[in-house]
């Protein structure tokens, strides 16, 4: 990709998400590096300046504790952990506003869990409120709230990936742009002789995700994995994703000027509309529906709606309404959706034809279990309707 395509791409973008990593944000010591929270809130400044909105999600809360309370180990004790995060947010949004404040803006702290963005609701009071704080000129700086949530400081949540991921899904034209402790993707192992970064992937798809593999990518918690997973869902949106050296000199002002750092992930031609990403990525299913090979190739090939004659099995306890994950016999994940049916019902009705519901139920409501304008594949294959 030249250097004028990846200028017009990231700039056609109307909100950039920055999610910087701890390891970039931490000094040899383990502790907050504030001269490079002091060059990040300059550049953020300075994008801010141009028109784009700027959201930042960042870690580091753990790193910026240590720090004030004079640690020199992390603590493996989980209510320890989370009390220096607690501590160190506090540090640590008070330095980005420190910093913001030195070029006329200011930061604000939105703390998530994951349930903030799994739930429709407050899905959307979040991005209404992020939109408010965009249209003051603030800029959000975001990140999990590790004093009442376990999943990042247990390595579960993906080192806030999958949770810049999902900011990035609440905007209508992103780009998210990862900083991380290396420089981009490798073709290998970085620490070989010979590796080398691949300036552009078009796809992930599984020769792209078995680069995840090497036991020592160098990267924190997160790890490639999910910073693969990431760019996926993002791509997948129709939005552009960079994995970048976050210590590179300037390098968000030069990624926005089109030079070639890192990695840059080509968006997918057909966009997933806001409420399918947070369908895909977001919601959290509370029950399965498990559905026979013809049902499968129909949703993935055809793009067509789920109909109770094509469900073998239901799984869980669920409402009409509710999220539900579709998987084949195998129990790979095929879809998610929206159901017009409770367990209960689709219990008596599975594999049945649409005009035999009415005699069971004693009446017909619905023809799909879940229409294809409530369901979103969460393969990686690119039928995603």
């Amino acid at each position: 990709m030249s250097s004028n395509e990846r200028q017009q791409l990231l700039g056609s973008a109307d909100t950039l998400v920055i999610k910087v990593g701890s390891r970039v944000l931490s000094d040899p010591a383990g502790n907050l590096d504030l001269h490079l929270v002091r060059e990040l809130a300059s550049q953020l400044c300075q994008l801010a300046a141009t028109g784009k909105h700027v959201v930042l999600v960042s870690s580091g809360a753990v790193a910026s504790g240590m720090g004030r309370l004079g640690m020199t180990r992390r603590p493996t004790d989980l209510p320890q952990l989370q009390a220096v995060a607690s501590v160190g947010q506090a540090h640590l949004i008070q330095a980005y506003e420190r910093y913001l404040a030195d070029h006329g803006r200011h930061a604000s702290q939105i703390l998530l869990v994951a349930d903030d963005l799994e739930n429709r609701a407050r899905y959307l009071n979040v991005r209404n409120t992020i939109l408010a704080l965009l249209n003051m000129g603030v800029i959000p700086i975001i990140n999990e709230n590790d004093s009442v949530a376990v999943d990042e400081l247990q390595a579960t949540f993906g080192d806030n990936d999958r949770l810049a991921a999902m900011v990035a899904g609440l905007f209508a034209k992103p780009a998210l742009l990862i900083l991380s402790d290396v420089d981009g993707v490798f073709d290998r192992d970085p620490h070989t002789a010979g590796a080398q970064i691949l300036p552009t992937i078009t796809q992930v798809d599984q020769s792209v995700t078995r680069l995840a593999a090497q036991p020592t990518s160098g990267l924190g918690k997160g790890g490639m994995a999910s910073k693969l997973r990431a760019a996926q869902f993002v791509t997948r949106s129709g939005a552009p994703v960079v994995i970048a050296g976050g210590r590179t000199q300037n390098v968000l002002l030069r990624l926005m000027d089109g030079e070639s750092l890192g990695t840059i992930f080509v968006p997918q031609p057909r966009a997933l509309p806001p409420r399918k990403r947070w369908l895909g990525f977001s919601a959290q299913t509370v029950g399965v529906l498990i559905v026979d090979q013809g049902a499968k190739q129909a949703l993935e090939a055809q793009g067509n709606s789920l109909l109770a004659i094509g469900v073998s099995q239901v799984q869980g306890q669920f409402e009409k309404g509710d999220v539900v994950a579709i998987q084949d016999a195998a129990g790979s994940e095929v879809a998610r959706g929206l159901t017009n049916y409770s367990s209960e019902e689709l219990a008596r009705i599975r594999g049945l034809r649409s005009p035999e519901i009415s005699k069971v139920l004693g009446h017909c409501p619905y023809d799909e279990v879940v229409h294809c304008d409530n369901l979103v594949l969460t393969e990686s294959s690119s039928a995603s309707s």
